[in-house]
């Protein structure tokens, strides 16, 4: 259950973050302990991606389904955080991922991905105030390969991983969470990064210390 908060602002200035990083890399459990972790003034996003694939969007191996999934996805995290944003109902947008990620999974030359959505590499960083990048784990690190819906191997999912890690690199307020500390680490450094954004009127409601029950 979310924590009570007793701000009485209606009105918020949203500030986006992205919270990205590379299959296996915990990013879902991690979600989960944030979303009971704040007060209803810390929004999270549904992951662009699984709205669409899951909504009946094709799946399939072939270069223009590809780029075309990655045009609709970059289509719907923009308006996904757009509505959030203008709505200012939240003083934080966390996304599941972001709309730079896109760039990691184009396989054209990657200034064709930015010429295709209409925008900029150097826009879509600056949409966001901070970036939190969970890094994936390596096969003797504990990559989970029982998830029926991951179809990367593990060097797979490290080669991209480290291909998001490159197209975020040039963001000022970047997190990186290495994937050989333990999964408690992982959420506490998440909600750091969330706390250190968190307005003053939000701040003294953010969580206290996660211990391993809550992270189950």
């Amino acid at each position: 259950m979310r924590p009570d908060c007793e701000c009485s602002r209606m009105v918020h200035s949203p500030k986006r973050i992205a919270l990205t990083g590379g299959p296996g890399a915990g990013k879902t459990a991690v979600l989960e302990v944030i979303r009971q972790s704040f007060c209803r003034h810390v929004r999270v996003l549904p992951e662009a991606a699984s709205v669409l694939f899951q909504g009946g969007f094709p799946r399939r191996d072939t270069a223009p389904n590809r780029a075309g999934a990655q045009r609709a996805i970059y289509r719907v995290q923009a308006e996904l955080e757009r509505i959030a944003v203008e709505e200012q109902e939240s003083a934080i947008v966390l996304c599941d991922r972001g709309t730079v990620d896109g760039l990691a999974y184009w396989l054209p030359p990657p200034e064709s991905f930015w010429t295709e959505v209409g925008t900029t590499h150097a826009d879509e960083l600056a949409r966001y105030v901070a970036v939190i990048h969970l890094r994936t784990p390596a096969a003797l690190q504990g990559y989970d390969h029982s998830n029926p819906v991951r179809r990367e191997t593990a060097e797979e999912a490290a080669l991209l991983d480290e291909r998001i890690r490159e197209v975020w690199a040039a963001h000022p307020n970047r997190t990186i969470i290495e994937p050989a500390d333990t999964f408690l680490h992982k959420v506490e450094a998440t909600l750091d990064a969330i706390r250190r954004e968190l307005p003053a009127c939000c701040r003294g409601h953010g969580p206290g210390r996660v211990s391993d029950e809550d992270c189950v």
